[in-house]
């Protein structure tokens, strides 16, 4: 079933600005793809095809004008339901916000779409994007696409399964706890969780925490870093975003655009299976071994470490309850009926702590933070699984065990994620081939401080290294399987929200 919607973004430019291709074209080959597979998975969740045909037309028309044009000129690109996209529903996975319609984009939706991109739909996410499984009361469950019955993770589970299944080249995710990269794990895709800052955002609830950032999605590096540097801004709003008025501070976008090739055999690479910490299922623990043994001979030291990273689970569990207390609480004493468990219980917690608490988890973060400065200072790169078990079915609201040990909490078994959120470094998940029960395998990439260029790099590099290797490549779902699926929606539980 493979078509023009199944094209690396990075080549699509290419053939649109040869005049190869138009944008109606693409834009048909993508809608027809979503007509073919989404019932079987449910990762579209809004569309506006009226809209998104009136924007090809016109991107195929600028293009038969000439001249220069922006990155993403005539690319559909889909976005992720907690994000704001001007005159399309929004709803943020909540009967709250059922049949909500933003006025305006969102910034990171409005420097996408100012590239060229054609903004055509919303792909699902759990209510308020509270959790590691994409399932709200309003659109229903959102399938794995290599066993539609398994969960996507979350909360940009949407995302990853709409670019799996090829029906968009690129796709708007967002990251807290692993957001952007625990489904890209699931769904065989990349997604990247970028240096706080770097993706300015006017949307976070507490505007000096580092915790969630937006981020690109895509079915591989190059894709993800053109989408990235159209991304990347500054935005007075967003008291993150460093840098002095006309200076960015990090860089110029095209900085991000592509990738360099990194020298492999240069760098010293540090791996850990559990950063000391996360509750790691021994199944993908093997794998992770696997994967390590194939790529040490490529580096110049290859040594299992970790950075200190002590107190995590609390001083995560205590921030992340304070940003829900400030979005949600207001709701959860007026219409408590109205937010699922997930959200109830992350407000119930932020009600438990005492500043006290917050002191500690604040002091927590700082101390892991240093101690991740003082791990680069020796190593170049740390991988790891990007999620800590292999996927179960999403009528599991979490994993209450792993291993047959209980978890912490709802958000526990995201610890390899939120490992690397606390200190702000960035992170990337490429999928390295499948895992023992044949579902996809996610290696996490994490960088130093501020080295969003280095994680580029280095996930590129490996990515073609083992591009011709049918163990290690990036696995392709079954279209044709999912083309012939009932749909996902008669699934008992499937619009179940406790």
């Amino acid at each position: 079933m493979s078509e023009l919607c199944d094209t690396d973004a990075v080549e699509l430019r290419r053939l649109l600005d040869a005049r190869a291709i138009s944008p109606v074209e693409l834009l048909d080959a993508c809608l027809s793809r979503i007509t073919a597979t989404n019932a079987a998975v449910n990762a579209v969740v809004t569309l506006d095809e009226p809209g998104a045909r009136a924007a090809a037309k016109e991107a195929e028309a600028a293009i038969l004008r000439g001249g220069d044009h922006g990155a993403l000129h005539g690319l559909p690109v889909l976005i992720k339901d907690t994000q704001d996209t001007a005159g399309l529903r929004s709803t943020y996975g909540s009967p709250l916000l059922r049949d909500n319609v933003p006025a305006a984009d969102q910034g990171s939706v409005a420097r996408l779409r100012a590239a060229g991109a054609i903004i055509f739909g919303k792909t699902n996410t759990p209510e308020w994007a509270a959790g590691g499984n994409t399932r709200n009361p309003v659109f229903g469950a959102t399938g794995n696409p290599f066993d539609p019955m398994r969960s996507a993770a979350g909360s940009s589970g949407g995302s990853a399964v709409a670019l799996a299944c090829g029906m968009a080249p690129l796709a708007s995710g967002s990251d807290t706890g692993g957001s952007l990269r625990n489904p890209a794990g699931y769904a065989g895709i990349v997604g990247m969780r970028p240096s706080y800052g770097l993706i300015a955002s006017e949307k976070r609830a507490f505007g000096w925490s580092n915790l969630s950032t937006d981020g690109p999605m895509a079915r591989n590096v190059a894709d993800t870093a053109l989408m990235l540097s159209v991304m990347a801004s500054d935005d007075a709003r967003d008291p993150l975003a460093y840098t002095l008025p006309s200076e960015p501070l990090r860089g110029r976008a095209e900085r991000w655009a592509a990738p360099r090739p990194a020298v492999l055999g240069k760098l010293r690479l540090a791996f850990t299976e559990d950063f000391g910490f996360a509750p790691t299922e021994q199944a993908i623990r093997r794998v992770f071994r696997d994967r390590v043994a194939r790529l040490a001979p490529l580096f110049a030291e290859c040594r299992e470490a970790t950075p200190d990273c002590s107190g995590a689970d609390d001083a995560f569990a205590v921030l992340r309850a304070g940003l829900f207390l400030a979005m949600h609480g207001k709701n959860y004493k007026e219409r408590p009926e109205m937010l699922g468990p997930n959200v109830r219980a992350n407000v119930e917690e932020g009600l438990s702590y005492t500043l006290e608490d917050h002191a500690r988890a604040a002091a927590t973060q700082t101390r892991i933070y240093r101690a991740y400065q003082s791990f680069f200072a020796n190593h170049d790169v740390l991988i790891s699984p990007t999620i800590t078990l292999s996927p179960r079915p999403w009528s599991e609201l979490y994993p209450a065990e792993i291993d047959g040990v209980p978890t912490k909490s709802y958000f526990h078994w995201l610890a390899l994620a939120y490992a690397v959120t606390l200190p702000g470094h960035p992170a990337i998940s490429i999928p390295f081939g499948r895992d023992e029960a044949g579902l996809p395998f996610g290696l996490q990439i994490v960088g130093p401080r501020g080295g969003d260029a280095i994680v580029l790099s280095l996930a590129a590099s490996l990515e073609a290294a083992f591009a011709d290797d049918a163990q290690m490549c990036r696995p392709v779902p079954d279209l044709a399987r999912l083309a012939a699926a009932q749909p996902l929606s008669s699934a008992p539980g499937f619009l179940t929200w406790e």
